[in-house]
């Protein structure tokens, strides 16, 4: 029996890092994802292969159930044994998958090239809990780590608020459908950028957190509040500049596009991945003449 599970991409548009320490984010889920597919295999194995969107194959291996039970590693392989953490996470939760099961094959396709960031081991992370029937969050929780709002991104088909309340996750859809949507374009920075790393660096900052969570959820309101495009501009300007100062880090339009006429917004962790340009043009030539050929409207990202 073959069985089919889609999960959303993501983009976090207010409350990067912050959110780790309670702060709202709001975040929009993309209309690209992540599919998997699991059939029945045999031999106690899992014949594992995931697809990049163009069709190329950027893992492949076999698993045996073995493996996921005592949680193996793979010194040359840290895909595998990442993989494996997640399967062993996952079979302490339900192991009926295991003990009851003949083998798998499974497949992963992405409708975003890898690079992108939009949420590979999110989207991972919810197809299996969805397959295995088991807590998203608790299983990110168990491996990869984070706040948990992309997994909320993959579940939801629309704009979201999220929150971590006493370390639990709270997830509240919103309407978001700006009337100004075609000044937005997301530009790729040709760099992914590890969340991980970025995390780590941001929990080794001394922040009075108090006093931050009432600057970025004040700015987070605004932001979904705003009318028009200058309200909306202007609200993630100042998002930008206070979580520079935090970070301690130069903001993206500083840093890379100084001359631009407009506003941009870095998304997610901060250095890589995406960033949001909000103008009065199309910016599309502007940033392909700086060699970010990869700009994106609004209308064709978001869901």
């Amino acid at each position: 029996m073959k069985q089919t599970f889609y999960s959303n991409g993501k983009l976090l548009i207010t409350g990067e890092y912050v959110v780790l320490d309670g702060a709202k984010a709001f975040a929009l889920p993309t209309k690209f994802g992540q599919y998997l597919i699991v059939e029945e295999g045999t031999q106690e194995l899992i014949e594992w292969i995931s697809y990049d969107s163009d069709g190329s194959v950027w893992f492949e291996d076999k698993i045996s159930f073995l493996e996921i039970i005592e949680k193996a590693s793979f010194e040359s392989d840290s895909v595998k044994t990442t993989l494996v953490e997640i399967l062993h996470d996952a079979y302490k939760r339900n192991p009926d998958y295991i003990s009851n099961g003949n083998g798998y094959r499974i497949s992963t396709e992405l409708t975003f090239p890898k690079k992108w960031g939009l949420g590979t081991s999110s989207t991972l992370i919810n197809n299996i809990a969805q397959w295995l029937q088991i807590d998203a969050f608790e299983l990110l929780n168990s491996s990869f780590g984070g706040s948990g709002y992309d997994v909320a991104c993959a579940q939801n088909n629309t704009a979201i608020l999220y929150q971590l309340v006493n370390d639990k996750p709270i997830v509240e859809v919103v309407k978001f459908n700006p009337i100004f949507a075609d000044k937005l374009f997301f530009v790729y920075l040709n760099k992914k950028q590890n969340s991980r790393n970025a995390i780590t660096s941001y929990f080794g900052k001394n922040n009075n957190i108090d006093k931050l969570l009432t600057i970025f959820n004040d700015l987070t309101d605004k932001v979904l509040e705003a009318k028009d495009p200058k309200e909306f501009a202007f609200a993630l300007q100042q998002h930008e500049i206070e979580l520079s100062v935090v970070l301690e880090l130069t903001t993206v339009k500083e840093a890379l596009f100084p001359d631009f006429n407009g506003v941009i917004k870095s998304l997610g962790a901060w250095g890589g991945d995406f960033v949001l340009s909000i103008s009065k043009d199309n910016p599309k030539s502007y940033f392909e003449q700086k060699g970010y050929e990869i700009v994106i409207p609004y209308e064709d990202m978001i869901l």
